[in-house]
């Protein structure tokens, strides 16, 4: 039986716009991914769902042999521009 050869994967940051709902939650699109949108109860969350929407967009391109959004065809960089969210607690 032929072994696989594992499948690398490259990190490709992503800017996500980010919008608080009035009934809760939050909603997540992207300048960079076309028709990326992501709704989730909390901050984290929504931020969790949009990567996998993003990563599901990809595959999707690849299996269809369509042309994979700009931000993905870009040679990656070195340093890799990261904006952590930290909860702190309400006043």
């Amino acid at each position: 039986m032929a072994r696989r050869r594992p499948v690398e994967f490259d990190e490709v940051p992503i800017r996500l716009e980010v919008e608080k709902l009035p009934e809760g939650g939050y909603v997540a699109t992207s300048p960079d991914v076309r028709g990326l949108v992501a709704q989730g109860r909390t901050l984290s969350e929504t931020v969790e769902i949009a990567q996998d929407v993003a990563r599901k967009i990809v595959e999707s391109c690849l299996e269809h042999g369509d042309e994979l959004p700009p931000v993905f065809t870009r040679s990656p960089r070195r340093a890799l521009p990261v904006t952590a969210v930290v909860a702190i607690p309400g006043k």
